[in-house]
């Protein structure tokens, strides 16, 4: 579910300095506009900067180093369970490996707005950035802004099938767990809600989704997408109702999220559909009020502390971390054979 970016090795003081063959101090003397700096060696450093790519470290210039021991993390919708979760976990892996992390808040559609909040971290001299469920226009933006210290993504990446080192891509194979319950549970017409197209680890569920099925010999009936909230669950319910009433409507549905399921089956009851004894439904990430559903949710449950561990390792160089566990399938009240 890590990925690791390429980055460039990270410019400080130090290497300004030797470049513009001048003392640390002298650097620093620029940075801070000191008023005693004769022009021509103002010039110089200046000119240095630009030629090595040399980025504005508020939190260790002044003392001539480029590092503070602090990693930078990105997160937007952190309203939703799965970023929230990924922030505690990656906050405990940091400590435990000795880091502390800086967060910058950032809508991850808006490519603008996440190379801000990268700029903002890097000012802060973070040593790598970690992005908490990134979208599209995110990588897109961070690729293209060449940054330099070690980025590392909290996702999966259905389109990446080297990874990168990113590890095993743990959405699609939970989402397969999901399918192949439903299928082994005598489930023959399975529907999928789908979280936002936009989405790296949507993209990488609905993968996951359709290569079980493929791998069975079967297909997707019908696939709805929603925002990961409840509300859009409960939103689609209408339209998922009329396809189960069908005459080849599904029996089963694999829901992106927890949140999506909840509303999908408060939605599906309220129109007079009984869950799961008109239809099955299996949502993802074992929030933590699933088993306090009704029906108690069936869920596919990820190890968020594993995969946060990962990715601070990957930060720091580590090219071989341990692996977190895989996916498991929680199995509750909301699905039965048929």
């Amino acid at each position: 579910m890590s990925e690791a970016m390429p980055g460039r090795t990270r410019v400080g003081v130090r290497d300004v300095a030797a470049a513009a063959g001048v003392s640390t101090q002298t650097v620093s003397r620029v940075l801070n506009d000191h008023p005693h700096i004769r022009p021509e060696t103002r010039d110089r450093v200046v000119a240095a900067m630009a030629e090595l790519g040399y980025r504005v470290n508020n939190a260790a210039r002044a003392l001539g180093t480029a590092t503070t021991r602090t990693i930078g993390v990105i997160v937007s919708d952190t309203d939703l369970y799965g970023p929230a979760a990924g922030i505690g976990a990656l906050e405990r892996a940091a400590r435990t490996a000795g880091r502390w992390i800086a967060t910058a808040y950032a809508d991850g559609s808006d490519g603008a707005g996440v190379t801000a909040a990268a700029d903002h971290l890097l000012a802060q001299g973070v040593d790598g950035i970690i992005v908490v469920a990134p979208h599209t226009a995110a990588l897109e933006a961070l690729a293209a802004a060449g940054l330099d210290v070690p980025v590392v993504l909290l996702h999966s990446r259905a389109d990446d099938p080297e990874q990168r080192g990113g590890g095993p891509d743990r959405g699609a194979e939970g989402a397969a767990l999901a399918v192949d319950h439903l299928l082994d549970a005598g489930h023959r017409r399975i529907a999928q809600l789908s979280g936002p197209a936009a989405w790296l680890e949507a993209v990488a569920r609905d993968a996951g989704v359709e290569s079980a099925l493929a791998r069975r010999g079967e297909e997707l009936v019908s696939r709805w997408r929603g925002d990961w909230s409840a509300a859009s669950g409960a939103a689609r319910a209408p339209e998922i109702a009329r396809a189960v009433r069908g005459p080849e409507g599904p029996t089963g549905v694999v829901v992106a999220n927890d949140q999506m399921a909840l509303g999908l089956v408060s939605g599906l009851t309220s129109l007079g559909l009984r869950v799961p004894e008109d239809v099955s439904v299996v949502g993802f990430d074992d929030h933590p009020d699933a088993a306090f559903y009704r029906p108690a949710l069936t869920t596919v449950r990820l190890d968020i502390a594993g995969e946060a561990e990962r990715c601070v390792r990957i930060l720091l160089g580590d090219r071989a971390p341990a692996q977190p566990e895989a996916p498991r399938l929680v199995v509750r009240a909301s699905t039965r054979e048929i």
